[in-house]
């Protein structure tokens, strides 16, 4: 069952992700009062520098449209694997198409033949399709537009509404924060005008639960921090998100039924002088599923899907700490000033 925008189920009281992940109502920021719109915007900024997660209730992505959106990438995740592979990711600066299960590795690592080790002993259970802004100049969409194909059709259709609605969204909680630091709610409006934003689709898999059991260091995706300014994330009923607490714990990023995860990335910690905080966090294996009986009896972890619109400054910006982080007894600027997109690709670059 896909998330919906309205109405959300609200997790038990005290839950451990519950008191490290707010649940914040993004309505009074729609249509609120200058005064409620500063405080959702303060209680959101709050968040960015404690846990760095936060679940929005309330946002004006549609219901249904987050519905066709996992309809259409299961449907998707279900063409014939050469389909799929003729619609291959092809490089960083691109960062779209198809990625099968296996070749990108997420991770801390910053050395390309450290992830490359990394991977070869466990690689993440998952496949994935990137889809960027349309009409790139040289970097056109890898859409499934086979000839006579009218499910490609629907899915380049709802994809692209959807990729608009996660812009606007974007922006919104964007202009919250730059309201929460005294910066004018218009600030980063320059920043984000273009949308070179990446829409991800993913499928993790159903798997046996001896893969897990062979291997103890084998997670679904490994534990990272994501590389922009914040990530949009949609999940499925599934679970398995985790997110690491200051102590280093890691705590479940339970589904709640209407909202959207948020998430800062590690470009908005080094343009906030690290007032804001990249968390890492993980996907593992959710609950066990008990399949067949006597001697044929197996325990597998059913399939996960979730969508995720990583956003970023428009790649030609120049990125330096922001008014208020740095000056005078703040300590200065931690980071040297670096293009968006440049900085984006160094990372890429190393995942895949």
């Amino acid at each position: 069952m896909a998330p919906s925008a309205t109405s959300p189920n609200l997790p038990p009281a005290n839950t451990a992700s519950d008191s490290f992940i707010p649940l914040i109502d993004f309505s009074p920021l729609l249509t609120g009062t200058p005064s409620e719109k500063s405080t959702t915007a303060q209680s959101i900024l709050r968040a960015f520098q404690t846990s760095g997660f936060l679940y929005l209730h309330s946002h004006p992505i549609p219901p249904a449209l987050v519905s066709s959106v996992f309809a259409q990438s299961a449907a998707f995740f279900a063409r014939p694997q050469s389909q799929k592979d003729s619609l291959s990711w092809t490089s960083a600066r691109s960062n779209r198409g198809y990625v099968t299960q296996g070749r990108e590795k997420v991770s801390q690592l910053a050395s390309k033949e450290d992830v490359d080790k990394l991977r070869e002993g466990n690689p993440d259970l998952k496949e994935s399709i990137e889809i960027g802004r349309e009409g790139e100049e040289g970097y056109p969409n890898r859409w499934p537009d086979f000839e006579g194909d009218e499910e490609g059709v629907e899915f380049k259709e709802v994809m692209q509404e959807f990729f608009g609605r996660c812009k606007e969204l974007h922006c919104l909680v964007m202009s919250a924060i730059a309201l929460g630091m005294g910066l004018g709610e218009d600030f980063f409006a320059s920043f984000t005008s273009k949308g070179d934003n990446t829409l991800r689709l993913l499928h993790y898999p159903s798997v046996s639960k001896s893969v897990f059991e062979q291997s103890k260091q084998q997670v679904r995706a490994g534990e990272h921090s994501d590389y922009g300014s914040v990530t949009l994330l949609f999940q499925d009923q599934r679970g398995g998100l985790q997110v690491m607490t200051p102590s280093g714990k890691y705590i479940d990023a339970t589904p709640i039924e209407g909202t959207v995860v948020v998430n800062a990335g590690d470009l908005l910690a080094r343009w906030s002088n690290d007032l804001i905080k990249s968390t890492k966090h993980r996907v593992v294996e959710p609950p066990a599923v008990v399949e067949g009986e006597g001697e044929a009896q197996e325990e597998y972890y059913p399939a996960r899907y979730s969508v995720a619109y990583f956003c970023n400054p428009d790649f030609d910006r120049w990125i330096e700490a922001l008014p208020g982080t740095w000056e005078g007894e703040k300590g200065g600027k931690k980071y040297d000033g670096i293009n968006s997109g440049d900085y984006l690709v160094q990372r890429l670059s190393a995942t895949y």
